[in-house]
């Protein structure tokens, strides 16, 4: 279930990161395809434009009119990936249990990582911050969802 918590600190910072990353380690084979549409993922062209959306979010994030991560449709969406990508990465006998622990994590993590990021934008501006916060949550995400590409192998 520590995945699934963690996933859902992702989603609260960029809500399209989970599912890229989810359909990243199920395209790779290392979580298994048993969620509603997640064989798809399993599709190079699929898996990739996951990435590529997750990717345009964290480009629109660098604009000064992007709206702020806790506007309603924000939080929809953060609930939705969270609640996906939770189920995928939790056990198969707790996948609700799983997608209601991302959600929640999700939300709550929406509002602190707001503020900490205008506390950082205020000395640091918008631009640099974001790709701080880009690179942490990409970062994280890989590792969550796909433990071997951090794991020495030897």
């Amino acid at each position: 279930m520590l995945r699934s918590f963690l996933i859902g600190l992702v989603a609260g910072q960029r809500g399209m990161t989970p599912l890229a990353v989810v359909a990243t380690a199920t395209h790779r084979e290392e979580i298994s395809a048993d969620l509603p549409l997640q064989k798809l993922m399993l599709s190079a062209v699929i898996a990739a434009g996951t990435v590529a959306l997750a990717a345009a979010e964290m480009a629109g994030d660098k604009m000064k009119t992007a709206p702020d991560r806790t506007v309603p449709v924000g939080l929809a969406v953060r609930s939705i990936t969270a609640a996906y990508a939770g189920a995928a990465l939790a056990p198969r006998d707790k996948r609700v249990l799983g997608a209601a622990i991302a959600v929640g994590t999700a939300l709550a993590s929406s509002y602190v990582g707001l503020a900490a990021r205008k506390w950082a934008m205020r000395r640091h501006g918008q631009t640099a911050t974001g790709f701080v916060e880009d690179a942490i949550v990409l970062g994280s995400g890989m590792a969550i969802a796909s433990p071997s590409l951090v794991t020495a192998k030897g």
